[in-house]
């Protein structure tokens, strides 16, 4: 279960390097923005996703 908490923080890492790159396209009128701005929602999503799971396996895990 260790790798899955590994895991949701890499998602967070890589919205924040997807957030950074759509910010820099958006500057430099570049095509593919919006692209990265919506990686960076889905990685975001994705986070909560597999944090919220987590815990529901580790509290039946616990029972």
């Amino acid at each position: 279960m260790r790798y899955s908490k590994i895991f949701q923080y890499a998602y967070l890492v890589f919205a924040v390097l997807f957030i950074y790159d759509g910010i820099i396209k958006l500057k430099d009128g570049i095509d593919g923005a919006y692209l990265s701005l919506g990686l960076a929602a889905l990685a975001i999503f994705m986070y909560f996703f597999r944090r919220k799971f987590s815990k529901k396996y580790d509290n039946n895990h616990k029972s």
